[in-house]
């Protein structure tokens, strides 16, 4: 499997046959920077596509699940408009689902993440503030944040987190040391909606729909218009197929809260 600790063995031992041969041959230093963006260009994709597990293990998805359950989750809330309304869909279409909650945006909407909770739904740690530069923040800064939201949560309902989205999906060796250290497990998704990008609406209700299939977690935002409308088509699209949107706890059989 590729991850982060193989690719840096590859990268170790092949510099070590180069220096020799180097050191024999006098070879051209070409080489060397071959390895250098070999390297760097699979770290960086790694990083960022969460799928390939490459610096910490996520669950993408359950193809494993008998039942015909997918699980639909929303990032970057609670949004004070649009979250109650993504909630009224839900409930009409008696869908349960999963937020991935940003921590400031709980402390401005403590209802709403009660209401959550009180329907059904399952609440994640998506960090404190999502910074763009979040990526590039320490182990110690990482879990700051991430023990923020979780003090946030625990504050509204008593409950201690242990799912973990990350924010944009970037994973690195700080994030990973910081999730152990908290004991939360990463989320990841096998659907990517690409909501909040200029697409057109039905240009993301077909790439979720596309080829859909149980076990799957798909990835939205309660945080605009747009995805209202993706998601009430999408929610007749899954009562038509007998699709059942859960919780990803229960897709996955795993706890939500300790």
């Amino acid at each position: 499997m590729l991850t982060f600790v193989s690719i840096k063995r590859f990268f170790l031992i092949t510099l070590i046959i180069l220096l020799a041969v180097d050191w024999l041959y006098d070879i051209s230093g070409l080489y060397y920077w071959i390895l250098i963006g070999i390297f760097l260009t699979i770290t960086v994709l790694g990083s960022f596509l969460i799928q390939w597990n490459f610096h910490l293990t996520s669950y993408n998805s359950n193809p494993n699940v008998v039942e015909n359950y997918i699980a639909l989750t929303f990032d970057d809330g609670p949004h004070p408009e649009y979250t109650s309304q993504i909630l009224l869909l839900l409930k009409q279409f008696n869908a349960k689902a999963t937020f991935f909650c940003i921590g400031k945006h709980m402390e401005q909407n403590r209802d709403l993440i009660k209401k959550i909770i009180d329907e059904g739904h399952t609440i994640g740690n998506h960090t404190y503030s999502h910074s763009n530069a979040f990526g590039f923040f320490g182990a110690k800064k990482v879990t700051a944040e991430l023990q923020k939201t979780n003090t946030t949560f625990a504050k509204i309902t008593g409950r201690q987190m242990q799912l973990y989205r990350p924010a944009f999906g970037v994973t690195n060796p700080s994030i990973k040391r910081a999730i152990r250290a908290m004991g939360l497990q990463s989320i990841g998704w096998s659907v990517r909606s690409l909501d909040t990008t200029t697409l057109s609406e039905n240009a993301i209700l077909n790439r979720v729909t596309h080829e859909l299939g149980k076990g799957d977690i798909v990835l939205l935002h309660d945080t605009s218009a747009k995805t209202l409308v993706v998601l009430e088509r999408l929610l007749l699209i899954l009562q038509k197929k007998n699709f059942e949107s859960v919780t990803v706890d229960q897709l996955l059989n795993i706890k939500a809260y300790a």
